[in-house]
């Protein structure tokens, strides 16, 4: 079976978990934490990230989110991701890689870094600036998927799609930090409520990070 290297709060782990379900390919969590990385980790991915995709049978290691997914694109027919025209696809992985990369660096990374690594590993304060900032940046990326969902029944199109998945694994672990305010932004939580009730999101709204407590509201599907 494959095993997926991943920890709790990983938005990149969470984009993939959501992909494999959804293309209902099984394989069981092996959890890493980026301050303490299991013993062999490195030899895996000497970058040291998590996600890493494994099957020991094939001797076969996948790494990086996008490249996960489009790994098993290519190898699993069911309920494709990257679908469409050249043109839909086009758009499908330019907003994947929107979220991957400009939601990462504004909102969620931000968020991991004061509320998560600066409590469990440095034993620091949060910079109250950097959070408001963050959460100043969030609306922002907020309105966005508020036009989008205005203009086409997904976030890339007629479809769901990766860019729809890479999206709420962002949002979902800003949400789980606290980062997410969804005042004004009917839209964007009338998608990610949709998002959230699908089965694939399921295990994530369950699980909790150590020493870290989401909100009340994280869980329920209707909040």
């Amino acid at each position: 079976m494959w095993q997926l290297h991943t920890f709790s709060l990983c938005p990149f782990s969470r984009k993939v978990r959501l992909a494999l379900s959804e293309k209902g390919v099984g394989y069981e969590l092996v959890r890493e934490y980026p301050w303490d990385p299991s013993e062999g980790f490195f030899t895996l991915n000497p970058g040291g990230r998590v996600p890493v995709l494994r099957l020991d049978e094939k001797k076969l290691v996948l790494i990086d989110s996008q490249a996960i997914c489009e790994y098993f694109e290519e190898t699993v027919d069911r309920s494709p991701l990257i679908l469409g025209t050249a043109a839909g696809r086009a758009e499908i992985r330019r907003l994947t890689a929107m979220f991957d990369e400009q939601f990462f660096a504004d909102v969620t990374g931000p968020l991991m870094v004061e509320k998560m690594k600066k409590r469990l590993v440095l034993r620091q304060p949060p910079d109250s600036q950097a959070l408001r900032l963050a959460m100043r940046l969030a609306h922002e990326h907020l309105d966005y998927i508020d036009w989008l969902t205005d203009t086409r029944r997904w976030l890339a199109g007629a479809q769901l799609s990766l860019a729809d998945f890479a999206a709420a694994a962002q949002i979902s672990v800003a949400d789980y930090l606290g980062g997410i305010d969804w005042s004004g932004h009917e839209g964007a939580h009338s998608w990610y409520r949709v998002m959230k009730s699908r089965p694939s999101f399921r295990p994530l709204l369950t699980e909790k990070m150590e020493g870290i407590p989401p909100p009340r509201h994280y869980a329920d599907v209707n909040a």
